[in-house]
């Protein structure tokens, strides 16, 4: 029975990187989705629809919902709501208009950075370590590369490039009102699914400003409804609960760290779907992402092997006494 506990709880490690991955896989896809989309919509019309059909699919899934407990309670679901729907997307589709998607894709992806830094004033048991900074650095090095590639354009713009780190930084505040969430201890769907409420309770008072239609005629287009459903039902309804159960499971900094990921992705499926050149450059990108990723783990996947060690120690001394 002792070796039990520790098999279950490798088991849903392994079971949250799994899962943090996969949905960094499918973040990374959703471009093309979007890229189709605004041929008939606007940026703010694709977020508002997307989690529109997302929250049925949750309701679906798991009918039941979560009891009133405190306004605190309360207030972290609405706060994740607002950080990880409303703030995130509309500063993401808001940063396009004045800098250029390479330039925000860069600065978007330090996210992990800021979690990390949120996370050590923040949260207990997630402390900050020289490897995780050393990563860091690598990656973003490696993300530069990926998102010009091979095409040094770099255009600054104050305005587009604050509202890009400032994405960041709201997916960050997402990230740890999700880590105080999942101590909480409720359903994982249950918890996407309030978190969904109150994203769209406070995304309707901005939507008049952000140029949104209620054209229905468009839906008539099956190609735009395949792509609505995928972001709302895949992105946004499976994605935010695998997302938010590695979280739970793998703590804010951890699961962030999987954004490196992200542009690789994108370099891919761009290259396969699209079938966009995929430079030397970038591919030297790939090889630093994967580089700082190892770096940022590495010290917690040490720590790790030296538990298992000293618990099989105490195994085999146990066993031979």
């Amino acid at each position: 029975m002792e070796n039990e506990i520790p098999s279950a709880a490798s088991n849903k490690i392994v079971k949250a990187h799994v899962l943090a991955f996969l949905t960094i896989f499918i973040w990374g896809t959703t471009y093309i989705s979007t890229k189709i989309l605004l041929v008939e919509f606007t940026p703010t019309e694709i977020m508002f629809f997307r989690f529109v059909l997302a929250y049925p699919a949750l309701l679906l899934a798991k009918p039941t919902r979560i009891p009133y407990q405190s306004i605190r309670e309360e207030l972290l679901f609405a706060g994740a709501g607002f950080c990880g729907v409303v703030l995130y997307f509309t500063l993401q589709n808001t940063c396009l208009v004045y800098t250029l998607a390479s330039n925000a894709g860069v600065l978007v992806s330090v996210a992990p950075f800021f979690t990390a830094i949120l996370s050590f004033f923040l949260l207990k048991g997630e402390p900050l370590h020289k490897s995780f900074f050393i990563g860091f650095g690598i990656s973003i090095i490696g993300i530069f590369l990926i998102s010009f590639n091979g095409n040094f354009i770099l255009k600054l713009n104050p305005l587009g490039d604050v509202l890009a780190i400032s994405c960041a930084i709201a997916w960050a505040a997402y990230c740890i009102l999700m880590k105080k969430i999942s101590v909480l201890d409720y359903n994982v769907i249950l918890c996407t699914r309030k978190i969904f409420f109150y994203g769209i309770i406070l995304m309707i008072p901005v939507l008049p400003f952000f140029n949104f239609h209620w054209d229905l005629s468009r839906f008539a287009f099956l190609p735009n409804v395949f792509h609505l459903l995928f972001l709302g039902l895949g992105a946004s309804a499976l994605c935010f609960v695998t997302w938010n159960y590695a979280v739970g499971i793998l703590g804010a900094v951890r699961t962030s760290v999987y954004i490196y990921f992200n542009p690789i992705v994108t370099v891919v499926t761009s290259a396969l779907i699209l079938h966009e050149r995929i430079t030397p450059v970038a591919l030297v990108g790939v090889v630093l992402i994967l580089a700082g990723l190892y770096l940022s783990e590495r010290k917690t996947l040490w720590k790790r092997k030296e538990k298992k060690n000293a618990n099989d120690r105490i195994e085999t001394g146990n066993q031979d006494s």
